[in-house]
């Protein structure tokens, strides 16, 4: 078999294409167009637009946001706030138990607002979809941020409509905008393509919001203001007053401290969503070329490498040369790379890495080389590996579907069996039968299948869209309804929840709460919503149904010996909450047929239920309970 492709081979060929072509230069060629014209116009809109060729260019300046800037605020508001701009990157509600919301910098997103109210802004995007040709939105900076977000709104609100309009978002230098489930929702959708940030290897305004500027506020004006003055006036040379040396310093090793905190946590707080996170593509440019990467860690840990490499005074005036840059990078891509005699690689994944690495302009003497050479490894999902992993875990899921179909022939069996007990509580009761011991393995090698699948997910070793394909959701939530009640009946069966608690809150898998999720977010049509079930469901649609009953078994329980009223009148509520809950599952025909055999956990709950009901009634020995709303 032949030896894959470089990793960086397509990562290369993207930044081939921006270098070769006139998008990069045009790109910053409107940018410095747009800081121009905000310097010398107040009553300027911010952003130009240019047509050049069949491209449509729309460059935000971020002139004045840098002008007027709080260099300590860096909160993060969900995209809700923003109405349904956004409608395809909010995520419902965290009380539903979802995961957190895609969220974005809340002085970033008023300026994008801003923007997007003016008529103009609107004038220019409908003209941009009447003519249905390429756009390119564009900022540095600031701008950048703007740029993006611009983007993001025309990818949501093109979602629904059937277009084939192109979209491309080139930032240079801009600041991080969101947390990381922001860059999981633009992964998911697809569009991690549709954006490139371009950063230079020292530039400190990509990397600082890593850190809390708080502490550094007071100083920073007076950096902000020459970024200002050398964006609007880059001839005036001679009027701009640096920022003192001790500034920045100090500013470069805190932001280098946090930015290294990130790099070795693997994005720590941000990554759980209560920090920033990049998205899209990176291109890290520097004086010996460019490399692309879209992977998330590997783009943290490079902002740090290249950063230990520099120094206070080049991560400033980084910030300001990326014209310079743009046209080295084009430069570099008219030559072919080489190596020197004795240095070529013996293989050609060696080589683009090594290409990579000299593209970065992090020296191999450096003693961060091996660090950088190590990231960039990980940066790249390997050339065709993740489709044919996709296509291996089909393979095997075919072959695991025999010990799926041996679970259904035993839940069946179950069912029709004389104890009338049903599959989840002859489970659980089993003996040392061979039949339940089969089931048990099983049910063990299943887990092990979906935990791998998820592993190879989560480290970029499958297609980006994995989880998206109808194939595996509707393989996924199959799975989880036919063998989590299994996992219930065993965590119950071995006392586990007498140790940790029970179930939902202490013992549920995490795959189960990723399945939830992709079956949540799958595409649903208007007729499968409205879909109303003339039998009982093969299987019961709520898969903690069981751990249900088990909470409500003990409540139930309780409640018969519980002497202290507020904490009886409590246990009447849960009680009163699982009732509603069961009963509307049983009249909905969400449950399967094995729920309501005579012997099982909930039929013999409810049996208990309406038995001490019946006994109060006649005995009131709790008048407190008698014809309030607690009443059984």
């Amino acid at each position: 078999m032949e030896p894959e492709p470089s990793s960086f081979e397509s990562s290369e060929m993207l930044a081939t294409i921006l270098a070769s072509t006139s998008l990069l230069s045009d790109s910053w060629n409107l940018c410095s167009h747009a800081s121009a014209s905000a310097s010398t116009d107040v009553a300027a809109e911010s952003f130009v637009v240019e047509e050049v060729g069949d491209v449509t260019y729309m460059a935000f300046t971020g002139v004045r946001a840098v002008a007027g800037m709080d260099p300590g605020m860096r909160n993060l508001v969900p995209l809700e706030v923003a109405g349904g701009l956004f409608s395809g990157l909010q995520s419902r509600r965290q009380d539903a138990g979802e995961e957190e919301p895609a969220m974005v910098h809340a002085g970033f997103l008023n300026l994008f607002l801003a923007v997007y109210r003016s008529t103009n802004f609107q004038n220019q995007i409908l003209e941009i979809m009447n003519k249905n040709k390429p756009v390119v939105f564009t900022g540095h900076s600031i701008g950048g941020t703007i740029a993006s977000l611009s983007a993001l709104w025309l990818l949501s609100s093109l979602q629904s409509l059937s277009t084939s309009l192109s979209i491309l978002c080139i930032t240079f230098g801009s600041p991080l905008l969101g947390n990381e489930p922001l860059s999981t929702s633009i992964l998911r959708h697809r569009w991690v393509g549709n954006f490139c940030h371009v950063v230079t290897k020292l530039d400190i305004v990509p990397r600082i919001l890593f850190a809390p500027l708080a502490p550094l506020a007071p100083h920073l004006h007076s950096l902000l203001q020459y970024w200002h003055l050398s964006m609007t006036s880059p001839n005036l040379r001679d009027l701009r007053v640096p920022p003192p040396e001790q500034l920045k310093s100090e500013l470069f090793h805190f932001v280098l401290d946090h930015v290294g905190e990130n790099a070795r946590e693997g994005g720590g707080a941000a990554r759980r969503g209560s920090g920033f996170w990049p998205f899209g593509n990176f291109l890290f440019c520097s004086d010996d070329g460019a490399v692309c990467v879209d992977n998330g860690v590997a783009i943290v840990k490079l902002l740090y490498l290249m950063l230990t490499v520099g120094c206070p005074s080049s991560s400033v005036e980084d910030h300001i040369k990326y014209g310079e840059y743009v046209g080295k990078v084009s430069m570099q891509f008219l030559k072919r790379s080489g190596f020197g005699e004795g240095e070529l690689p013996q293989s050609s994944y060696e080589a683009g890495i090594t290409l990579a690495l000299q593209s970065s302009g992090i020296s191999s003497q450096e003693r961060v080389s091996e660090l950088a050479k190590d990231c960039l490894k990980m940066a790249k999902r390997m050339g065709r590996a993740p489709n044919l992993n996709s296509a291996n875990l089909a393979i095997g899921l075919s072959k695991i579907n025999p010990l799926r179909a041996q679970i259904e022939w035993y839940k069946a069996s179950c069912e029709e069996s004389e104890d009338q007990m049903g599959y989840y509580d002859s489970f659980k009761q089993r003996g040392a039968s061979r039949k339940g011991s089969k089931v048990n393995m099983n049910r063990i090698k299943l887990a092990v299948f979906w935990d791998e699948l998820i592993h190879m997910l989560e480290t970029n070793q499958l297609p980006h869209d994995f989880h998206y394909r109808a194939k595996w959701i509707n393989a996924s939530q199959f799975y989880k309804l036919l063998v989590e009640p299994l996992d219930i009946a065993e965590y119950y069966r071995s006392g586990v929840h007498r140790k940790k608690g029970h179930y939902i809150t202490h013992g549920r898998e995490r795959r189960y709460e990723i399945f939830d999720r992709w079956w949540r977010d799958r595409r649903v049509t208007g007729e499968e919503h409205n879909k109303k079930r003339s039998k009982f469901a093969s299987l019961t649609q709520d898969t903690c149904f069981w751990a249900h009953v088990e909470e409500a078994r003990e409540w139930l329980e309780s409640v018969r010996r519980e002497s202290d009223p507020i904490k009886r009148s409590l246990l009447w509520e849960n009680i009163g909450t699982f009732e509603e809950y069961a009963r509307r599952m049983v009249e909905m025909k969400e449950v399967s047929i094995d729920v309501l055999l005579k012997n099982s956990s909930y039929s013999l709950w409810a049996e208990e239920l309406g038995e001490l009901k019946l006994h109060l009634q006649q005995f009131p020995r709790f008048p407190g309970f008698l014809g309030g709303g607690v009443t059984p």
